[in-house]
């Protein structure tokens, strides 16, 4: 059930920055795959804190 929720969690903020990255054509995409890393990051880590 965790795995589930963290693979939705991730899959869900994928999508609300990849439409907002295709916006902007000047970031680079090594740029574009650090935020989306930190953005699935911080998700991870409040779903384990909601959790505990």
């Amino acid at each position: 059930m965790r795995k589930f929720l963290y693979v939705f969690l991730v899959a869900f903020s994928m999508s609300l920055v990849l439409p907002s990255c295709r916006e902007q054509k000047n970031d680079s995409i090594e740029d574009v795959a650090d935020d989306v890393g930190d953005a699935a990051q911080d998700v991870a880590d409040d779903v384990e804190d909601a959790i505990d």
